[in-house]
């Protein structure tokens, strides 16, 4: 190829690169970049994990009922609509889990240790807008307590207007 076309051909491939629209952003109601999780801060030290999100009424009542197992490194995240005190049993749920309630600044409220499976007595664990279930002794295990950041990343939330 000559320097002219090769120059034209250079021209020609910038032109295009400007053309191009730029990607979606994660906030402009983008699909999400990868799978969801939640990114716990604690004694220095980033623990993540990968989440199913419970956001609608349906989702959330039924939560990890029924499941025989959580893997580690999983859970389930509960998205409401505004921050408020929320109450959480273990109807039908099999497994001992974490509930880690997260105010709708990114903090840890409150910590409840292996809530004991099929119990009906309510877990309330102060004003939060989210709640990360994870596999008993989690959160013991890695020294989260109240006051810890909490992150969501790529977390396809609706707007709660």
């Amino acid at each position: 190829m000559s320097r002219t076309r090769a120059g034209r051909a250079a021209v020609a491939a910038a032109f295009a690169l400007l053309a191009c629209p730029s990607p979606p952003s994660a906030g402009g109601g983008a699909a999400p970049a990868g799978p969801p999780r939640v990114v716990v801060e604690s004694g220095g030290r980033a623990h993540a994990v990968l989440v199913e999100v419970a956001a609608d009424p349906a989702a959330r009542e039924r939560g990890l009922m029924f499941r025989r197992r959580l893997e580690e490194g999983r859970g389930m995240l509960f998205v409401f609509e505004e921050e408020q005190e929320q109450s959480f049993w273990m109807k039908n749920t099999l497994i001992p889990l974490d509930m880690i309630f997260v105010s709708a600044e990114g903090r840890v409220v409150t910590v409840i240790s292996r809530a004991e499976p099929l119990s009906l007595s309510p877990r309330i664990g102060g004003p939060c807008r989210y709640v990360l279930e994870v596999p008993g002794g989690w959160a013991e295990a890695r020294g989260v307590g109240p006051g810890d950041r909490v992150r969501l990343e790529n977390v396809p939330l609706k707007k709660f207007e």
